[in-house]
């Protein structure tokens, strides 16, 4: 269904149930004055100026076969995603989260954050969602300035390939911290999901990435992000914010999911001796989470045993919790056709598609977005 010669979108989906959506594709653009036109006069001239990641990779990040014809890098020709892996995969919906290089959590400047923030979401609305109508949308916001980010997430929250608001896993505090409150607020009025997603984690302002400092190299960072989602997921649960607003969908991207069945063991552990410090959760800590949170399957857990990932995935509760992502253009991404090991039927068909489909309000009978 991407767009022909004329601009037209084929109206091509059939009437008929989801088979697969993708909850993370990266798409990217060209050119930074791309972003730089939505700019307000006193930042064009400064253009787009965010922390780097101080850990480099030696692989790189991005699949070079997927270069554009002219050069340009993978991810930035967005009528090629539509063609080369939508279409390619039968993929019915496919969540964009944009450049995760865009850390706005570890930028010092709010105003110029927030700026940037509703220039990329212009660039999101404006040129890339109408030129496909299974692409659905991750909002922009800059965590410092949380009612300023509110304002975005009313703004923009009604477009209806608009599904979740993005927050990069590193911030200066944890997401749990009443401060960010007020977005969460507005995400749940709009009947939006919060999402997390990593690159923030250890430079700019953010914290150091691991409990014990910054690590040396790439290897570490990478291994360790789980570790980080386990900070911002325990925040999240216990101040209480998922019983502030009770429908308000989590989803946690790119962190791994190996780590979640012991995260719920230790926190429903430890909240049987110390529920008097979280009075408002009066189910244990693991209910929320298998009602309100979802994580996305890349990078798939690799056992030595393929059983062992069996039991992970009946442990976390996979067939409630787990949601299929490729992580497109990454060379270390999952590809639809073999990036999912083996389960049955039942559990598939909601990793597959019934799970995001929860998370994101999706129809699940072919019908328009609305």
């Amino acid at each position: 269904m991407s767009q022909d010669a004329q601009g037209a979108t084929p109206d091509s989906r059939s009437e008929s149930e989801l088979t697969l959506v993708d909850a993370d594709i990266h798409q990217r653009w060209a050119d930074d004055e791309a972003i730089v036109q939505y700019l307000p006069e006193r930042y064009r001239d400064d253009g787009l100026v965010l922390p780097e990641l101080l850990y480099r990779n030696p692989g790189e990040f991005l699949r070079q076969d997927e270069r554009t014809e002219d050069g340009n890098k993978p991810g930035s020709d967005i009528g090629k995603i539509a063609d080369e892996h939508l279409d390619e995969h039968d993929i019915d919906y496919a969540m964009l989260t944009g450049n995760s290089w865009f850390n706005l959590a570890a930028l010092p400047n709010r105003d110029y954050a927030n700026e940037l923030a509703r220039a990329y979401n212009e660039w999101l609305v404006n040129d890339v969602l109408p030129m496909d109508d299974r692409f659905i949308g991750s909002l922009y916001v800059a965590p410092k300035a949380p009612e300023k980010a509110a304002d975005l997430i009313r703004e923009y929250g009604d477009h209806p390939q608009i599904r979740q608001v993005l927050l990069p896993g590193g911030a200066e505090v944890p997401y749990g911290r009443p401060q960010y409150w007020p977005m969460y607020e507005a995400a749940e009025e709009q009947n939006l999901a919060m999402a997390v997603h990593p690159f923030s984690e250890g430079h700019g302002t953010s914290n150091p990435p691991t409990g014990a400092g910054h690590p040396n190299n790439y290897i570490e960072w990478h291994t360790l992000l789980g570790a980080y989602y386990m900070g911002q997921l325990a925040s999240i649960v216990t101040e209480g914010v998922l019983v502030e607003y009770p429908d308000l969908r989590w989803a946690f991207i790119e962190g791994g999911y190996g780590w979640l069945p012991h995260f719920m063991w230790r926190l429903d552990k430890n909240w049987k001796g110390l529920r008097s410090q979280v009075p408002w959760l009066e189910e244990k800590p693991s209910h929320y989470i298998r009602e309100n949170v979802w994580f996305a399957s890349q990078p798939v857990e690799e056992p030595e045993r393929p059983e062992h990932h069996d039991q992970i995935l009946e442990m976390m509760h996979a067939d409630e919790t787990l949601i299929y992502a490729s992580d497109y253009p990454h060379w270390d991404g999952d590809d639809p056709t073999w990036g999912l090991p083996q389960m049955d039927e039942e559990m598939e068909r909601a990793v597959r598609h019934e799970n995001a489909a929860e998370l994101w309000d999706l129809p699940t009978d072919g019908s328009d977005l609305e």
